[in-house]
Formats: C-alpha cells, sequence, structure tokens
C-alpha cells in the first residue's frame, strides 16, 4: 500500500519539487520513497512495505526489459498464479523479488494494457513508457484505491489524494471550483467520479483504464458490474448457494491474508465485519487480532457485541471505548484529510479505530460490501415500496400530510416527493440517508450556483430484470461504494500508514453475488439473508441478529452540545455571506428548525452545511 504521484510533460519538469510532494502523501508510505524524472515524465513513489519488505521491491520499479517504469498502491493477491502464467510463456524469467509489484510489471509488459483483467485486488497503476512515451492508468474495477489527475493545456498530473494536486503552485493557479460538484455534494454527501470539487481535477472511474499520449487522454471501462449481469437471473438452491459463497469468502479471506507483515480485522459487531473474522480465524491456528470501537452513548455504542463475538471466535480482542473528546478532535481535520466537501461522519470512528489498530498491526480486513450485494439497507425497502402502483398513486398526498405526523413521519415525507424515474435512485437514496433533495439544494444555494445534473441511474438498460431494489443495490454499488464509504475507509486508515483490504469485495464475489436469485438476499423479511445463514456457521445467531445500527456517532446530540459553537462558527449569517455560496436566508431558517424546534431529524443537513462552509473558508483563494 503506497502513495503515487506523477507529471507528464509540465513546462518545468527540472523545476517541480518532488521532495515537497511527496511529503504531503508521507502518512500513506512511511517505509520509503523514491522517484523517477527523464525529459518527459516525473513519478514519485511511497512506500507502506506489506510484502517483500527488501529495498528491491521499492519504486518507482523498472521493467527487466527496461522500457517501462511502474508506480503502484495497492494489492495483487493473485500475483503468485499471474507469475507461474509468465513463466510458461517466458521460461527465461526470473523475480529479481519476492513482490506483486514486479509481477504486475512484467504481466504488462508481457500483455499489454488487457492484463488488467487478470488481475484480483485492489489497485491504482501508473506505467510509463519510456519510449513510445506514453502513460498507462489503471484503477481496481470496485473503485478501493484512489486516482486523482489534472488534465489542462497539455498539462497532466495525477495522484493517490487530491491534495497533492491542489496544493501543486503550478496546477493550484489553473485551478476552478466546480459548482456542478457542489450541488453533487448537497444531494449525495459526496461527490461522485468522475468529478471533484475541481473542474481541472478528475477522479479515474473505478474499474477503468487510460492511455495519455502526446498530450491526449483515452479513457474506456474494462469491467462494468451491470454488464456482468446475466439474463435471466436464475433461482438458485439455497444448500448450493450457500455452499458456494462459502467457497468464494475462504478464498478471497485467504487470499487478503498474505503479508509479510502482522494484521487483523475491524470487528464492529455486525453481520459482514463478523464474518470475515470468523473466516479469517478459521485459516489460523493461533488467535488472530481484531479491533473495534464503542462510544459511551449506548444508543450508538456496538462495542460489546463485538467483544462477545471475539470471545466465542477465540480472537486477541482490542476494544476502545472513546469519549466525546476524542472524537471531537478530529473533526476540524476533517476537511484536511479527505481534501474536498465529504459529510460521511463516521469517518470519526473509522479515523479512531484505525490509530488504534495501527498501534499494533499494518494490515487490517473490513466488511465493507456486504451491504451493497446482499441487500443490507433500508433504501432497497423504499426502493421496492416506491414501485408499487398503489403507492405511487398515493404519492402527493402522502408527501403533503406526513410531514404533519409525529417525526418519523416527517423525516419519511420527502421519499414521496414526485421524481422522474431517472432520478429515482439517487433521490432515494439522498432521502433514505437524511440529505437535501434536488429541490432542496436550489433552495440553499444562491442562484448563480445551481446546476442540473444527472447520473447514470439505468446503466445503458441492464437493469430491465432486475427488482427495483436490486436496482437501488447497483447504484450503491456504483456510487455510493467507491465514493463514500471507499474513501471512507481508505483516507482514514492510510493516515496512519494502515492498510485495509476488503475481502467481500473480491470481483468474483461481487460478480456472482450480482446474479443471486433476490429472494437469497432477503428472505421471509430478514436481509442478508444468505450471508446470514453462512455467518451461522461460525458464530451463534444470538450473537448478531439484531437490528442493522450502522457506524455512527452521536451526531445529533453533538451538534446541539459540544459542537454548536463549531457549527456556528461557520454557519452564522456573516460567515454564509462571505462564502458566497449558500442562501443565508435559507441556512438561517434550517438552523432555526434545528436548535428550537423538535426538529431532530435535521442533523445531517446541518452537517453538511458546515462541512461545505469549512472547506469554502479554507479553500477561498
Amino acid at each position: 500500500m503506497c502513495g503515487i504521484l506523477g507529471f507528464v510533460n509540465p513546462e518545468n519538469i527540472a523545476e517541480i519539487n518532488i521532495a515537497s510532494l511527496l511529503e504531503r502523501l508521507s502518512h500513506r508510505g512511511p517505509d520509503a520513497r523514491g522517484s523517477f524524472r527523464d525529459q518527459h515524465a516525473l513519478l514519485g513513489h511511497l512506500r507502506l512495505s506489506i510484502i517483500d519488505l527488501s529495498e528491491d521491491a521499492n519504486q518507482p520499479m523498472h521493467s527487466h526489459c527496461g522500457r517501462f517504469v511502474m508506480v503502484y498502491n495497492g494489492e495483487i493477491y493473485n500475483y503468485r498464479e499471474i507469475q507461474q502464467q509468465i513463466v510458461q510463456i517466458n521460461t527465461a524469467f526470473v523475480p529479481r523479488t519476492h513482490s506483486d509489484s514486479e509481477i504486475i510489471l512484467e504481466a504488462f509488459a508481457l500483455w499489454g494494457a488487457d492484463f488488467v483483467n487478470r488481475l484480483n485486488g485492489m489497485f491504482a497503476i501508473a506505467i510509463w513508457d519510456k519510449t513510445d512515451k506514453k502513460l498507462f492508468l489503471f484503477r481496481d474495477r470496485l473503485g478501493v484505491k484512489p486516482l486523482y489527475y489534472f488534465i489542462k493545456n497539455g498539462r497532466f498530473a495525477f495522484a493517490s489524494e487530491l491534495k497533492v494536486l491542489s496544493h501543486e503552485p503550478a496546477l493550484k493557479k489553473h485551478l476552478t471550483r466546480d459548482n456542478t460538484a457542489i450541488n453533487q455534494f448537497l444531494h449525495l454527501g459526496y461527490i461522485p467520479a468522475p468529478q471533484s470539487i475541481y473542474t481541472e481535477i478528475k477522479k479515474l472511474p473505478a474499474g477503468h483504464r487510460a492511455i495519455l499520449q502526446n498530450g491526449q487522454l483515452t479513457m474506456n471501462p474494462y469491467w462494468r458490474a451491470e454488464e456482468k449481469i446475466t439474463t435471466p437471473i436464475i433461482q438458485a438452491d439455497p444448500h448450493e448457494a450457500l455452499h458456494e459463497l462459502k467457497t468464494l469468502v475462504e478464498s478471497s479471506v485467504k487470499y487478503r491474508l498474505i503479508a509479510d507483515v502482522p494484521y487483523g480485522t475491524f470487528l464492529s459487531g455486525g453481520v459482514d465485519s463478523s464474518l470475515v473474522t470468523a473466516v479469517a480465524q478459521s485459516l489460523h491456528d493461533s488467535p488472530i487480532n481484531t479491533f473495534s470501537i464503542g462510544f459511551w452513548d449506548k444508543d450508538y455504542d456496538e462495542s460489546g457485541y463485538a467483544a462477545k463475538i471475539a470471545r466465542h471466535l477465540g480472537t486477541n480482542h482490542q476494544s476502545m471505548i472513546a469519549t466525546e473528546k476524542d472524537a471531537l478532535e478530529w473533526m476540524p481535520r476533517l476537511t484536511e484529510i479527505y481534501d474536498e466537501p465529504y459529510a460521511d461522519s463516521s469517518a470519526i470512528p473509522t479515523l479512531l479505530v484505525s490509530q488504534m489498530a495501527r498501534r499494533h498491526v499494518t494490515v487490517t480486513l473490513s466488511g465493507d460490501g456486504g451491504d451493497e450485494l446482499f441487500m443490507g439497507y433500508g433504501a432497497y425497502a423504499w426502493a421496492q415500496r416506491l414501485s408499487n402502483p398503489w403507492v405511487r398513486m398515493l404519492k402527493k398526498p402522502a408527501s403533503l400530510l406526513l410531514p404533519l405526523g409525529p417525526m418519523k413521519y416527517r423525516r419519511a415525507a420527502s421519499l414521496f416527493h414526485d421524481v422522474p424515474d431517472a432520478i429515482l435512485k439517487s433521490h432515494i437514496f439522498s432521502q433514505e440517508q437524511y440529505l437535501f433533495s434536488r429541490k432542496d439544494t436550489r433552495d440553499f444555494l444562491l442562484p448563480e450556483f445551481n446546476r442540473d445534473y444527472r447520473l447514470e441511474e439505468n446503466f445503458d438498460g441492464h437493469l430491465a430484470q432486475l427488482t427495483p431494489a436490486q436496482q437501488q443495490a447497483l447504484f450503491d454499488l456504483k456510487y455510493y461504494l467507491p465514493d463514500d464509504l471507499l474513501v471512507k475507509v481508505d483516507r482514514a486508515s492510510m493516515h496512519f500508514a494502515l492498510e485495509t483490504r476488503v475481502p467481500l469485495l473480491d470481483y468474483r464475489i461481487v460478480e456472482w453475488a450480482l446474479n443471486l436469485h433476490p429472494d437469497l438476499k432477503i428472505r421471509h423479511g430478514q436481509s442478508k439473508w444468505l450471508l446470514k445463514k453462512l455467518l451461522h456457521q461460525y458464530v451463534p445467531a444470538a450473537l448478531f441478529d439484531r437490528p442493522k445500527r450502522g457506524f455512527a456517532i452521536p451526531l445529533q446530540k453533538w451538534l446541539k452540545t459540544d459542537l454548536r459553537d463549531f457549527a456556528m462558527d461557520y454557519l452564522n449569517e456573516q460567515a454564509v455571506r462571505k462564502a458566497g455560496v449558500l442562501n443565508p436566508k435559507a441556512v438561517n431558517s434550517l438552523m432555526k428548525a434545528f436548535y428550537q424546534k423538535d426538529h431532530n431529524y435535521l442533523y445531517n443537513k446541518v452537517w453538511q452545511l458546515l462541512v461545505l462552509q469549512k472547506w469554502l473558508q479554507e479553500n477561498d483563494s
């Protein structure tokens, strides 16, 4: 796991201070740093040593033929199998290291850009062809590892994190704020790829590769989730499906335990992390390390459940009960860590558990992906419910009457807004998360910052055979997972030089789950049914069969107590007017409703505005 950056054909290549740029990414790779520079390209690399800890495995790495040089962030778990394939074709090939990096580069030299289809892992790869003066970029199928790029007037640069590009003086002077991205942020709580908060900086989308030559960037997908759905999806036998799932998960976890450094798992006590932990422990004779975090507020504390599962599995468990002071110390730093407006407040406990885990291990496994693949979110029930013709007929009266009822009904009212089917999935996601509707964004942004936009929500017609719930889950897999959840884990864990691997997002599991009949995902009213059946083989159901709570903090309470002054510093009328993006009257009305009335469900909107205002104030240049 590492940090990478590079420039191609910059006017001032000899003047670029590579050491200063690498320092901005030093948290991602404290073990080694290196660079490559020729007349046309500059590459930089920071290494977190995981496999083959020797200096020979440092990067930038040159191919055996000498033509290609690579910087790479991630892990390729099947590199040993790829090495065997290379040797079968080139019997003279003798690896110089025991690293996956060398094998990746030799695979590219042998098979060209299509080599990426052979990789099982998480990765952002940059390969410079010194002969043809071409740059190749690759990002893993699900978007576990980040890759940003700047392109304008023939200038091109890339990096693992936005901060490298946005602070480099030669690039910074060309940057303009993307106001469409602000609209997207208010609606979704994150900025979806390929956009970033800057017009000139983009995110290479998950499952894509790109080639830069003569200042021109061409890009295409090599893997798309929707294209992996077969026609039709066949009802599977539950026993066969359970056996297949177990085989896949065991293989995936076994791959992700390949490391030359200590490792463990994040164990929240929920289904997904418990399953990953249980399988990992079953593959070991000695206790593995597990880590969990909780809060004094019992409504948000699941650490007791995690401890019970850890005791049952016999892991070496480390737990931390975070105080409000522990969590609040990180809140002012979120815009620095995440670089652009990002409103997922569960970044706080993710930072805290990563900080704790890094004291003991260098690699952790997480349970991300289970909800999207096996129907774990409430949004999927809403998608199914709102597709009912009778419910659709009642949308208008429901949207008018529900705001007059108890708080839980008020919150649901926005889900019944009449929106076009083309944007229904993003609407359901947004409102189920308590965020701003598209109408809200028009009200809260000054007129000159209102921008219309549309995400691809129908995926080129691949959804016809899917239920509304499945379609909503695919939307999350394409947007929420890579642009929110995986961003959260990557930045939080790598802030402490901790590598986090995600077994449930092995592309073999993803493709299999996409074709699993929905009756095996939600059965007898129980979400994630098949995943829970598998977990039951390792852990008694009584330890995990409970309502889903999520990895959250008492944000609603804190915004009314410890965080109130902090929020008002950025959301008072003067601060809002100075930033010049939000409508001061709308913000003031929201704050009054939240603080003076029984409108606690507005807390996520207040948090979003706070995050945006803080970013605007810190980047006012």
